[in-house]
């Protein structure tokens, strides 16, 4: 007897990637006016969308014509659409981005009358434990995964509390697409369903489409063909909501309570956390401020909903995991970038407005007179914010003035002390010693040559690292030190090393020392990291993710240079993980702004401030033995950028204090 093989037809939309936005939205028309025509004509009996909303109202702003039939065909469940806004990165992005996601894209997908949901992850790098219980919040009771799963996993299984698909071999079938005899497309369907029957029972799944890909015409008479021809399997067209009811009794029989990052059966593609650093710290600046701003606004009345929801839509875009992933051209980037800074510019006028109406205070200020008690940063001349923001007056050139970004006292005992060789107050002290940086912490415990920086080798490219067999690296050397800015609440001094300054800074009161990279020089194809030597192996980690914190567990000894894959199709394992914004190992913490990767390796800690490549897609990355995407030229990921992180010892517990002191 033949299997059962629910097959649904999709498209993967990339709303940018290997090509720009508006490149790809014409390729939309074309693609989604043919899948409009398909269902009407009831040539397929559904289209699943990607499981996203935000390139239903990209296609309708040129389309606003097809909009009727696009609600007959959802009210006729042939078009499922939702429940998310953008298929955003799990691992890049916070709760209340991953649930903002949810929300505007349910709601967008409700008002086009569709119900249905599934958590349709497809095309995520790997995917978050926390994933589960956001989607379960919203009422979404289904889910579909594929990259990451360890080949333990079956086809159904319940993913922290969440009845989940494995797609097994992935949403990439283009088979039917092929202009080959339907002989050899039979032959390619059999070896694909075979791989998935090895995790199925009597019912699988078949995704029909691929990225960015059109349904053929004639794919209900290829599959009657390709019936005709199987002896092992009927094909019956059909949508995932018909097989998540099929398999219902399947999912209790396997069950996953950990985050999905084993690469053993499919790539991860773990590079993109280093890949394009520049993104992420503009992501993790949007992300705090866009919060701030929302959360200032619900307290006052909501009467910026409406353009914190429209922030949230541009920031959501950026998420997407081919543009926070930073595997995409360099033009979709320098779009990502323009975004952020549109971003940026509403979070901080409502943050300024609501200061200025609501009489809020904060810790840093500006103002055109010096404060009693307050230090002065710095100075520039400018308007201030309350004449910019009076709508019955307009700046004029005699309003412009010299203003004083100022940082009030804390108050306390606490005393401050900088010399060219060490920084210090009641908490914590970093002193340089024979070209050695020193750590002595509150309990008085001495961490020697605590801090290196260090470079590696590159071979690779946005989607994975390319580690150089036998590349020791290089530590950089340190030439000088001074102390550069000496004040009662905020003291400073740099570093001089032969990779670049470092910029050192403490507050009064603080457990908190900040460091800040200001240029890092061209080099192409270098990975370059701040390694922390901590006493003992580092074995276990917690590390943000969704505003939680996440433990992992290395194996201190092992080693990406000595582990380089030989056979095609594989990715090699690495000690690298994803990170929010900390990290914690042994008493130690580590807050950045926006540095998204760390590595494990024997005593240290690393985290990685930047990494050069040069491609997208590197055909002969010594990590991945087949391509990831395209081989396209991405200059603009050679540059130079800058780095910011604060360290300090704490228990993991206090971490989101120590958040706020460095973000706010």
């Amino acid at each position: 007897m033949k299997k059962k093989v629910i097959a649904y037809v999709h498209t993967h939309w990339d709303r940018e990637w290997y090509r720009e936005f508006e490149v790809f939205r014409l390729r939309l028309l074309r693609v989604f006016d043919n899948v409009l025509d398909l269902l009407e004509q009831n040539k397929v009996p559904s289209f699943y969308f990607d499981g996203q909303t935000a390139a239903l109202p990209d296609y309708l702003e040129i389309r606003p014509e097809k909009e009727t039939l696009v609600r007959k065909l959802i009210a006729q469940k042939k078009l499922f659409i939702g429940p998310f806004y953008c298929l955003i990165d799990e691992f890049l992005t916070d709760r209340t981005c991953f649930s903002k996601n949810l929300e505007i894209g349910m709601e967008i997908a409700r008002n086009f009358g569709c119900t249905d949901f599934i958590g349709y992850l497809a095309d995520t790098f790997g995917h978050s434990k926390n994933a589960a219980p956001v989607l379960l919040e919203h009422g979404i009771d289904k889910c579909m995964v594929w990259s990451g799963c360890p080949a333990s996993i079956p086809s159904e299984f319940t993913f922290n509390g969440i009845n989940t698909v494995n797609m097994v071999r992935g949403y990439f079938n283009g088979i039917f697409s092929m202009d080959t005899e339907i002989e050899k497309k039979a032959g390619l369907i059999e070896a694909e369903l075979n791989k998935i029957a090895e995790k199925s029972g009597d019912i699988l799944l078949l995704p029909i489409g691929a990225d960015h890909l059109g349904v053929e015409p004639d794919i209900s008479e290829q599959i009657n063909q390709v019936n005709a021809i199987s002896g092992n399997y009927e094909i019956t067209l059909s949508n995932p909501f018909e097989y998540f009811e099929l398999v219902k009794d399947n999912f209790k029989n396997s069950v996953w309570n950990d985050e999905l990052r084993d690469n053993s059966a499919t790539f991860i593609l773990p590079g993109n956390y280093s890949a394009r650093m520049d993104l992420k710290q503009y992501n993790a600046a949007c992300t705090y401020k866009l919060g701030l701003a929302n959360r200032l606004q619900e307290n006052y009345g909501n009467k910026y909903a409406g353009i914190i929801k429209y922030a949230y839509k541009l920031l959501l875009q950026n998420q997407a995991h081919d543009g926070i992933c930073g595997c995409s051209t360099d033009l979709v980037h320098r779009e990502n970038i323009t975004r952020y800074e549109k971003i940026l510019q509403i979070a901080n006028t409502i943050v300024e407005e609501l200061k200025l109406t609501n009489d809020l205070h904060t810790c840093i200020f500006e103002s055109p007179e010096v404060i009693p008690g307050a230090q002065v940063i710095s100075t520039r001349q400018g308007f201030e914010s309350a004449l910019l923001h009076d709508t019955q007056r307009i700046p004029v050139t005699e309003d412009c003035k010299e203003l004083y970004l100022q940082i009030k006292d804390p108050g306390g005992e606490d005393v401050l002390s900088v010399s060219d060789n060490e920084i210090s107050n009641s908490h914590i002290k970093l002193k340089v010693e024979e070209n050695k940086i020193n750590i002595l912490n509150i309990c008085g415990k001495k961490y020697k040559n605590f801090i290196e920086f260090v470079r590696y080798q590159d071979k690779g490219d946005a989607y994975n690292f390319g580690a150089v067999k036998n590349d020791t690296g290089v530590k950089a050397e340190i030439k000088s030190s001074k102390a550069v800015l000496q004040g009662g609440v905020i003291s400073g001094m740099d570093i001089c090393t032969d990779f670049f300054d470092v910029n050192v800074t403490l507050r009064k009161n603080s457990k908190l020392l900040n460091f800040k990279v200001d240029f890092l020089p061209d080099m192409p194809d270098t990975l370059r990291q701040v390694k922390f030597n901590l006493p003992e192996p580092v074995t276990v980690t917690f590390s943000e993710d969704m505003n939680t914190l996440i433990e992992r567990h290395f194996d201190p000894d092992y080693e990406i240079r000595e582990n380089l894959p030989e056979k095609r199709g594989l990715e090699a394992k690495t000690n690298t993980a994803p990170m929010q914004r900390f990290v914690w190992a042994q008493g130690f913490g580590v807050i950045t702004k926006g540095l998204t990767e760390y590595e494990v390796k024997g005593n240290s800690l690393l985290i990685t401030l930047h990494r050069s490549f040069g491609v997208i897609s590197n055909l002969h990355n010594p990590c991945r033995t087949t391509p990831a995407g395209p081989p396209i030229p991405v200059l603009d990921a050679q540059h130079a950028g800058n780095a910011e992180f604060s360290i300090g010892f704490f228990d993991k517990e206090d971490y989101q204090q120590a958040i706020e002191e460095v973000f706010s």
